[in-house]
């Protein structure tokens, strides 16, 4: 199967700063991919040049099959864009902007659908400059979905969601998934990346620092486990690369533990560590 998104080499300097240096990625088909990086990492410029916004310096590029540098419309019409602000039509309703921007495409989903899925039923006949923060942004993924795209950009997504509308939004972004739509996401949130994401890299200095999936990224599945329990003597902790044999080990002597937990790094801590490395 051809991959949705092939990147090698890619790479894009301003001046002296190389923003983007030597970047690979491969994405396939229904995949939901997460890029994860600081503030300057260069991972808005990855996926500026992969939407085809921003001219690469050196690397070969192939997004659905085309080139996104030299792509035209037909390519774009296969695309969605959730960009991480985005300016609107205040004076139109939630339901004539979506209804508008459904124009602009040849095959869009039904925009009750669309908007229902983003959690706007109940404001679609609502002008836009009354909208809340939060509801301005799942405005923008519904026009970011309306056209029924192959390939969703998803720059930060969720940012002013309130818990539940969060958790609304993963589970339109599993839909999507589910239907085959190939989902490159960038968030802060790195729950959202670990619920969302069945694999994920890390971007830092312009480089891929780390790739794989969220439960074993940088050693993660392998890394010590800490082995915490409180017995009559009081709380304990232990670091271990077998936590079964510390756990048998404690029953064998007749420990009565309580509380027993084990744990391994979060991806948090991981994801810490790795750019922490970079700088």
């Amino acid at each position: 199967m051809t991959p949705t998104i092939s990147v090698r080499g890619l790479r894009k300097s301003y001046r002296d700063v190389h923003a983007v240096d030597g970047v690979n990625l491969t994405i396939d088909q229904g995949e939901v991919f997460a890029l994860l990086g600081p503030n300057g990492a260069g991972k808005t410029t990855t996926v500026e040049i992969l939407e085809g916004h921003r001219r690469r310096d050196a690397g070969e590029v192939a997004v659905l099959g085309d080139d996104p540098g030299t792509a035209g419309r037909v390519w774009r019409s296969r695309i969605g864009i959730v960009l991480q602000t985005a300016t609107d039509a205040a004076e139109l309703t939630v339901a004539e902007t979506v209804r508008h921007f459904a124009t602009y495409y040849p095959n869009p989903s039904n925009v009750d659908d669309v908007i229902d899925a983003c959690g706007l039923t109940e404001k679609a006949g609502s002008r836009i400059r009354s909208l809340s923060g939060g509801q301005r942004r799942r405005l923008d993924v519904a026009l970011g979905i309306v056209g029924n795209p192959e390939l969703v950009f998803l720059d930060e997504p969720t940012t002013g969601f309130d818990p539940e509308a969060r958790r609304q939004f993963w589970a339109l972004v599993e839909k999507l998934a589910a239907d085959g739509t190939t989902i490159l996401l960038t968030t802060h949130y790195l729950d959202e990346a670990e619920a969302l994401a069945g694999r994920l890299a890390v971007i830092a200095r312009g480089r891929i620092v780390a790739e794989g999936k969220p439960s074993t990224l940088g050693g993660r599945a392998s890394a010590d486990a800490v082995v915490s329990w409180t017995d009559e003597t009081g709380p304990h902790e232990v670091d271990t690369a077998d936590p079964q044999r510390v756990i048998a080990d404690l029953s064998a002597r007749g420990v009565v533990m309580s509380g027993l937990r084990v744990s391994r790094p979060t991806l948090e801590e991981i994801y810490l560590d790795l750019i922490g490395d970079a700088a």
